[in-house]
C-alpha cells in the first residue's frame, strides 16, 4: 500500500524516544500524516524498525470528547475509507473504537474521568496538547502509557508545559524526548500559490513566520479577539441570527457558520470547513442540514455566480454589503458583545486564539488584521454586518429584535 505522506510521518514512525513532540504549523498536515501512521500500525502491527507488536491500545486523546467527532475521528474514517479498509476494521461508534485483529485504536476526551484515570494503552495521542492540563490531565495518561506517546500543539506560549516539563527538563534530564519540527518546506503537496503566501508572510510579520512557519517558542501578541469564551452548545432558547458562508476550493475550505443571540451575547456555531467543495456539493451539505427557505444566509458578495446557484436551489442565500474599512467596522462592533464559540467549533476556536494584527519591521501595529487564521472569521463577520446595524453615537442594535 503506499502512502501520501509527509516528513512528519517518516521522523515519527523512525523515532526510538518514549515522547515524541510535533511543533505543528497549518500547512504540515501533521494531525493527519500521524492518523495515517496510527492507521498503519493498526492494519500492518509494524510499531517500528525493530519491534513488531500484535496486540495493543493506542489512545487518541483531546481536551473534549466532542471535539475529537469533528476532527481526528472524522479524519481517521477518511484515511479508512481511501485505502479501503473499512470492512476490515470492527467499529463501534458508541465507544469510539477501531479493532483489527487484536489491535485497538480509541478515542477519548479528558473529559471522562473514569477513563482517564482508569484506562490503559501501549501508545498515546495527545492531540492540540496545549489545551491539556500537565498534572491533572497528561500525566494521568502518560503514566499508564506503556510504550510510546505522540504530541502536537502550537508553540505560541513558551511557558507551556510541553516546552518547560519535557522539552527543557525531561528531555535533557531522562533524554527519552524527541522534537520533531516541521515546516512548510517539509510537504511536497503545497501548491506554489500556497508556498508564496507562505513566504510573503515572513517580509510583513516576522512573528507570525517565527511562531508558524519555523516554529519556535513565541508568545503571540496582539491578538485582535481575546475575550471570547467556549460553551459546551448552542442554549435552547438561543435566536438565530443568520447563517454565514464562504467560498473556496483547493487550498482553502469553504466555511458555514451558524450565529445566535442569546441574553444579548453572540454565540458561534461551525457547521461546515471543508476544501474541495463544488456547489453542488454545498448545496448537499445545506440540504443535510435542513435549512429551510426562510432562513437567511450571508455570503461572499465576490462570487455571484455560487450565490445564483445555490439560491436557485431554494435557498435564501443574499450576498453581503461591503465597503471600505468594512473589517474595521465589524471588528469594533464586536467588541460590543461577549462571544462565545460551542466545543465543537474547533476551527473556529483556532482562529480566534491567531487572528492578530498586521505589524510592520519596527513591531508597529498597523490597524489590519493579518490575512490568515481568518476563513471561519471572513465568513462570520458577514452575517454580523448584515444584521447588526450601527446608530448615531457608535451605538448598535440587532434589526431583527
Amino acid at each position: 500500500m503506499e502512502f501520501k505522506t509527509t516528513n512528519v510521518f517518516y521522523n515519527n514512525f523512525n523515532s526510538n524516544k518514549k515522547i515524541n513532540i510535533n511543533r505543528w504549523w497549518t500547512r504540515s498536515g501533521k494531525t493527519y500524516n500521524l492518523l495515517q501512521l496510527f492507521f498503519y500500525w493498526l492494519i500492518y502491527w509494524r510499531i517500528d524498525n525493530e519491534r513488531f507488536f500484535e496486540h495493543w491500545i493506542l489512545t487518541i486523546v483531546r481536551k473534549y470528547a466532542s471535539s475529537l467527532k469533528w476532527s481526528c475521528q472524522r479524519d481517521f474514517e477518511e484515511i479508512i475509507d481511501y485505502y479501503g479498509k473499512r470492512w476490515e476494521i470492527e467499529i463501534n461508534k458508541q465507544d469510539k473504537t477501531y479493532k483489527h485483529k487484536n489491535r485497538i485504536i480509541e478515542f477519548i476526551g479528558a473529559d471522562d474521568q473514569q477513563k482517564l484515570r482508569w484506562s490503559k494503552r501501549d501508545i498515546l495521542y495527545c492531540n492540540e496538547a496545549n489545551e491539556l492540563n500537565y498534572k491533572e490531565e497528561f500525566f494521568q495518561l502518560f503514566i499508564r502509557t506503556k510504550y510510546k506517546v505522540f504530541i502536537d500543539f502550537n508553540p505560541d506560549n513558551e511557558d507551556i508545559w510541553i516546552n518547560t516539563e519535557l522539552e527543557q527538563k525531561r528531555r535533557n534530564e531522562i533524554k527519552d524526548v524527541r522534537v520533531i519540527i516541521s515546516n512548510y518546506e517539509d510537504n511536497p503537496y503545497l501548491e506554489k500559490e500556497q508556498v508564496a503566501e507562505i513566504e510573503r508572510l515572513k517580509e510583513i510579520d516576522t512573528q507570525y513566520w517565527r511562531i508558524y512557519w519555523l516554529w519556535e517558542y513565541g508568545k503571540l501578541e496582539w491578538v485582535i479577539f481575546s475575550w471570547w469564551s467556549e460553551i459546551e452548545k448552542v442554549p435552547a432558547w438561543a435566536n438565530l441570527l443568520a447563517y454565514w458562508m464562504d467560498f473556496w476550493y483547493t487550498n482553502d475550505p469553504s466555511t458555514l457558520i451558524w450565529v445566535y443571540m442569546y441574553n444579548g451575547e453572540i454565540i458561534l456555531d461551525e457547521f461546515l470547513y471543508k476544501t474541495n467543495l463544488t456547489n453542488q456539493d454545498i448545496i448537499a451539505e445545506l440540504k443535510n442540514l435542513w435549512i429551510n427557505n426562510t432562513e437567511e444566509i450571508f455570503a461572499d458578495s465576490s462570487e455571484p455566480k455560487s450565490i445564483e446557484e445555490i439560491h436557485r436551489w431554494g435557498f435564501n442565500i443574499k450576498p453581503v454589503e461591503k465597503w471600505p474599512d468594512s473589517i474595521m467596522f465589524w471588528i469594533d462592533l464586536m467588541k460590543q458583545y461577549k462571544i462565545f464559540v460551542t466545543q465543537r467549533s474547533m476551527n473556529m476556536q483556532k482562529e480566534f486564539r491567531n487572528y492578530t494584527w498586521l505589524k510592520d519591521k519596527n513591531w508597529k501595529s498597523l490597524n489590519k488584521p493579518v490575512d490568515t487564521f481568518n476563513h471561519c472569521i471572513d465568513a462570520g463577520r458577514y452575517a454580523i454586518m448584515m444584521k447588526l446595524k450601527k446608530q448615531k453615537k457608535s451605538k448598535f442594535i440587532i434589526d431583527t429584535f
